[in-house]
């Protein structure tokens, strides 16, 4: 099965969002849930009515779960939420969702800020300053060591994974984001391939546990964060590529903004080449795009050139490999 393309969407999508994203040519959604969306009515009803628009859900998440502080920095509540992370599961499981997202990130996404940069043609992108995001100050009130991140991840994996697998739902894990090893008082848990190597390793190598592999994070990292192009092989062969998020930036760290696909310094044909050589299936999404113009089609507007450029790279890579 080739590779699919994919965009998240809300249970608050209009209709006519819906029939704009299947105009695109995309099949496949993401649906973002709120803790209180979390029922079977809720994510049965959404397939329901997104199947009108002949949309599937390829995975669903939850943002307040997906990055939860409780949860990675061990907080007294650390048992309640995961119990609200095996309901997701469980809730997923019964609509036969194959996977949902997880990203050891308590603080989120860390970005020294969003401008108009010398390759965005004028977008509006984020960009970081290394330096600027090193000299942060502690975002908890006390700093952590690695051996408590980690210690915290196996705690959770302990917990979730006997579930995903009894009911069929893997995790896809993203990388911190930049890959830097320590921001703000917190060391990362993925910011090289070494560090999803290690992940997997304390997961037993279950199929329950697996990556969306960020081409934007690898080449935030550089060399730093490992061999893309060996890195997709090593992944697709051992089946831990459940999503991709495809996108460029005009340098690796210690600074870098984000670009369209075409501005960036990597070739993303060659990077598309590679997935569709090694035969990877997953759902794939350039994940960010530049600020929406609300004029000219807000968020979707926003994605639509970046996923129809996307899309026609992995129809040109299928034709030149005969897939």
């Amino acid at each position: 099965m080739p590779l699919k393309p994919q965009i998240p969407v809300t249970t608050e999508e209009s209709d006519e969002a819906l029939r704009f994203i299947r105009q695109m040519g995309i099949e496949y959604v993401s649906l973002m849930l709120k803790p209180e969306e979390i029922t079977d009515k809720t994510v049965a009803a959404q397939q329901e009515r997104l199947a009108e628009y002949s949309l599937q859900v390829s995975d669903a998440l939850c943002p307040a779960l997906q990055k939860n502080k409780s949860i990675h920095l061990g907080y007294s509540d650390r048992d309640e939420q995961i119990e609200r992370f095996l309901h997701l599961l469980r809730v997923l499981g019964k609509a036969h969702v194959p996977f949902t997202s997880i990203a050891w990130q308590p603080n989120g996404i860390l970005r020294t800020g969003y401008r108009a940069g010398e390759n965005t043609r004028g977008g509006i992108s984020s960009y970081v300053c290394q330096e600027e995001i090193l000299k942060r100050h502690n975002a908890e009130e006390r700093s952590y060591d690695e051996t408590e991140i980690w210690n915290n991840f196996q705690y959770f994996l302990d917990r979730v994974i006997p579930v995903a697998e009894e009911v069929g739902v893997r995790l896809a894990l993203h990388p911190n984001d930049p890959p830097l090893s320590c921001m703000a008082g917190i060391p990362s848990l993925i910011y090289n391939t070494d560090c999803y190597r290690k992940a997997f390793a304390m997961a037993h190598e279950s199929p329950a546990l697996g990556m969306k592999l960020c081409v934007g994070c690898w080449l935030e990292g550089g060399e730093a964060f490992g061999n893309i192009m060996a890195d997709i092989q090593e992944f697709c062969k051992k089946d831990k590529i459940l999503c991709i998020h495809f996108r460029n930036v005009d340098s690796p760290l210690p600074n870098f903004q984000e670009t369209l696909a075409e501005d960036g310094y990597a070739d993303m044909y060659a990077i598309m080449k590679q997935f569709v050589a090694c035969d990877c299936n997953a759902v794939i999404s350039i994940d960010h795009a530049f600020k929406p113009l609300e004029g000219f089609g807000g968020v979707l507007g926003a994605f639509a050139y970046s996923t129809g450029y996307m899309k026609g790279l992995m129809e040109a890579a299928e034709r030149e490999l005969g897939r």
